[in-house]
């Protein structure tokens, strides 16, 4: 039951009560919970206040919405350190999770001047553009669009990238892999990529830029990836 008197507003609590039937298991993951209608209902207060409760915990990753369908329980988020270097492919198999991707786009061509200056390249130097959806245990996780110097990888062809991309480098090309630069933030999610991650807009999502080094300091690839924030979040430890 809310208490009206409580100085700790409706809202929360009614976040509070919902979050603690899923704790007991009372709502399952992949479950759907009570529409709107019945929470308000059942709590005796407006649709407004019942709907930001929900996005507050759609927000915090507990839920996840579908468009025409409801609001349903997410499984835990994915935790991603960032105090080392390795792939999607890596990061997930090392939590017992079934890595795969879908390429959308795989296409040589000629760079924009940002993307000229991140990778070092000559005048008239082409980028290959790699678009892949990945998925963990068939779940939608992120989007990474990439781009490679095809000089430096002249044989790249697209069912090559059904794995990770970094053991291709490493193994295939015999290539050592040194370091990467990355730059993050988050923001809304943009229609078109709503459509690939299967998310409702507006939706919280998280982007990142990396640009990976070979050994010698030199840069062999630009990713911007675009990552289901109520799926995904990431970790450091800070020392002082």
């Amino acid at each position: 039951m809310l208490d009206k008197q409580s100085p700790i507003p409706i809202y929360i609590q009614i976040e509070e009560q919902l979050k603690q039937q899923i704790q007991q298991g009372d709502f399952s993951i992949g479950m759907a919970i009570p529409s709107e209608r019945e929470l308000t209902e059942r709590f005796g207060v407006s649709r407004m206040t019942v709907r930001q409760s929900i996005t507050n915990l759609v927000n915090e990753g507990l839920l996840y919405r579908e468009k025409g369908r409801g609001t349903f329980v997410a499984s835990p988020k994915v935790e991603q350190p960032l105090n080392g270097l390795t792939s999607f492919t890596e990061d997930m198999l090392a939590r017992g999770m079934v890595p795969s991707n879908k390429v959308i786009t795989f296409e040589i061509r000629d760079p924009d001047a940002d993307i000229v200056a991140d990778l070092h390249l000559v005048e008239g130097e082409k980028v290959y553009f790699i678009e892949r959806i990945r998925f963990a245990d068939d779940k939608t996780m992120a989007i990474e669009r990439t781009y490679l110097p095809v000089a430096r990888f002249p044989a790249l062809q697209s069912d090559l990238l059904k794995g990770s991309l970094y053991a291709l480098i490493e193994n295939n090309q015999q290539l050592k892999i040194s370091h990467a630069t990355q730059r993050m933030e988050a923001g809304l999610v943009k229609k078109e990529d709503a459509e690939l991650l299967q998310i409702s807009v507006p939706a919280a999502i998280l982007m990142i830029e990396r640009i990976s080094y070979l050994a010698g300091d030199l840069p062999f690839e630009l990713v911007r990836s675009t990552y289901r924030a109520d799926r995904y979040k990431f970790t450091t430890d800070i020392q002082r």
